[in-house]
């Protein structure tokens, strides 16, 4: 499953590699874009367990940038 998120507050592109490579390690997770100028992530995923696995992309991202957001709609 392929999904695009907006984010919220994300105030640096070398935080938005660090973010991706983080993501990327997540088990589950078959490929993963953050663009900082888009302010977008794209990712694709086991769909069974898509709901954890964001879960988790949130938590890597709150790490590296404690004020950003993944904005779920």
């Amino acid at each position: 499953m392929k999904k695009k998120f907006k984010m919220q507050d994300l105030d640096c592109a070398n935080c938005a590699a660090k973010m991706e490579a983080g993501i990327k390690k997540i088990d589950g997770v078959t490929d993963a874009v953050m663009s900082f100028m888009t302010q977008k992530l794209t990712i694709e995923a086991d769909e069974d367990r898509f709901e954890e696995i964001m879960d988790q992309v949130e938590k890597v991202c709150a790490s590296v940038e404690p004020d950003c957001r993944v904005i779920r709609s």
